[in-house]
């Protein structure tokens, strides 16, 4: 029995990470060959009608979708 936080379980389909998982220069993570970046910050919505708030929640859209965590 080992107590390590980080493994691969049997036969390598699953890796666990109980601890932190660091990505470091050069490093990165894709699914289905699309590469994760992160995404553009999104600024507070400060809008005052239904249009306005529909027009930032579909610019925190198009972010997410070109960081790669949405498709």
């Amino acid at each position: 029995m080992s107590n390590v936080k980080n493994y691969a379980e049997q036969g390598g389909d699953k890796w666990v990470v109980k601890g932190i998982l660091e990505i470091t220069d050069g490093g990165g993570i894709k699914i289905d060959g699309t590469q994760f970046t992160r995404a553009v910050s999104q600024s507070d919505s400060t809008a005052a009608d239904i249009t306005g708030l529909k027009d930032d929640f579909n610019a925190l859209l198009t972010k997410l979708k070109n960081a790669g965590l949405m498709s």
